[in-house]
């Protein structure tokens, strides 16, 4: 990676500096750097949302992939501030810009949607509550893998369990977008360690079952809690408790090979 890229990301630690503004979530020669910093959008609005830098090695000769994600705006805003930041970067000279993108950012006036037809209804199926099941393939640095589960989860506004034993099971409740971003973050960021102490990232997660959660469900699930189990029937409890045991019943074949 690139020594401008180090020192930027040093500076933006220094500038963004208020409580939960920025995390340096990954920094590697082979894979370059990863930031993530929480702004507002909107100028006057006032609206805030969670920024994903990736600084690939080549940084800043190259630009940076960008993610956006925020509980005030709907996926389709989401995607258009990050195209914009997108064509921003593009437009500006090779050289480091993080700063630059998140001030010009916080100027940008977001504008009201006109949804109709089957928009109306897309964006409506987004935002109904769904539940996924996903299969972890080991953690070994439980403290960092586990942390950074329930950070995303809270900033994707998600509610789960980790069912820790045999298999190690991650049960997701929330927007269906936001359960894909979260699975989207497993894949590319740096979660644990290999057998040899390096980090990695997520590369064998599996989702069991993605579906929609039945109003018949109850509460539904609260917080993130993670749980140690060491039998089929602890864990067979363990949905029970949280009134998912016909989910449990479809993901059974998947963990008991």
């Amino acid at each position: 990676m690139s020594e401008a890229a180090v020192e930027e990301v040093s500076v933006l630690s220094s500038i963004y500096c208020g409580e939960g503004e920025f995390e340096l979530l990954q920094q590697s020669a082979h894979d370059g750097l990863m930031v993530q910093i929480n702004s507002t959008v909107g100028g006057e609005r006032q609206l805030e949302v969670s920024l994903l830098f990736h600084l690939h090695p080549r940084y800043p000769s190259c630009p940076p992939d960008i993610s956006v994600s925020s509980i005030h705006l709907s996926r389709t805003q989401c995607h258009n501030i990050r195209q914009k930041l997108l064509d921003q970067a593009a437009a500006l000279p090779p050289e480091p810009m993080v700063h630059q993108l998140v001030e010009w950012l916080q100027c940008v006036e977001v504008t009201e949607e006109s949804r109709g037809g089957e928009e109306e209804v897309k964006e409506t199926d987004d935002q109904e509550t769904w539940n996924a099941v996903l299969l972890l393939d080991h953690i070994r640095s439980r403290n960092r893998y586990i942390g950074l589960l329930e950070r995303w989860s809270q900033q994707l506004q998600l509610t789960g369990r980790v069912l820790l034993g045999r298999s190690i099971l991650v049960i997701l409740q929330g927007a269906r977008a936001n359960i894909k971003e979260f699975c989207r973050l497993l894949k590319t960021v740096r979660v644990d360690v290999d057998s040899s102490g390096k980090k990695c990232k997520e590369r064998m997660m599996k989702v069991l079952i993605e579906t929609p959660a039945p109003s018949s469900s109850g509460q539904g699930l609260q917080g993130f809690v993670v749980r140690n189990y060491q039998s089929l029937p602890e864990l067979t409890a363990a949905f029970k408790e949280i009134n998912l045991t016909e989910l449990y019943q479809q993901i059974l074949p998947s963990i008991s090979d």
